[in-house]
């Protein structure tokens, strides 16, 4: 099997072959990335495949320097940024500001708790406004002034909507707690 550089080279040549091996090598991670942030598999089926087209098109910018994974990650992220814009781009300009910060009690979630599906499928049923700044925020990395930028939002209201997701998914998983000790203690 061919080295990513090797991968990499044959797409900066426009290889049918390398794109292949790219896509096949990275589509099962991505489109669980993509999934974070959609409301559907279709959704994310469409903005995995819009994020090819963009890599592939792009790859000559690409400098080898950094993580290439990083580097189509960010476009991945991006585009389901416009992906999410183009579909609600009205449910996420509503003042948030004036909303208090919620407070969740340094409330932790224990991983031991939850399953990978459980954790995935309560973070799916936030709000999408919360669950796009959720994801940047606490399993992307991003700081409230990137998410910001890239959202066209204020600090405060990436801030007020990070806190109210937290708190929401906090509520979630205290049920899904319950249930399992109702389901367990039968």
């Amino acid at each position: 099997m061919p080295d990513l550089q090797e991968i990499i080279a044959g797409c900066k040549k426009m290889e049918k072959r390398a794109q292949r091996k790219l896509y096949d090598m990275y589509a099962p991670l991505f489109l669980g990335i993509a999934f974070r942030y959609s409301k559907s598999k279709e959704d994310a089926e469409d903005i995995l495949q819009e994020s090819f087209v963009k890599i592939l098109t792009r790859i000559d910018q690409y400098s080898e320097t950094g993580s290439f994974e990083g580097w189509m990650k960010k476009i991945l992220v991006n585009t389901a940024i416009s992906h999410y814009r183009t579909s609600q781009k009205h449910d996420f300009h509503k003042d948030f500001d004036s909303i208090a910060e919620t407070s969740i009690e340094d409330y932790e979630i224990d991983s031991s708790e939850f399953n990978r599906e459980e954790l995935l499928k309560s973070i799916n049923q936030l709000p999408s406004g919360f669950k796009i700044i959720f994801n940047l925020y606490a399993i992307e990395g991003y700081k409230h002034r990137e998410i910001s930028e890239m959202l066209e939002i204020s600090i405060g209201t990436s801030k007020s909507q990070y806190s109210r997701a937290r708190a929401m998914l906090q509520t979630k998983l205290e049920e899904l707690k319950k249930e399992k000790i109702k389901i367990m203690t039968k």
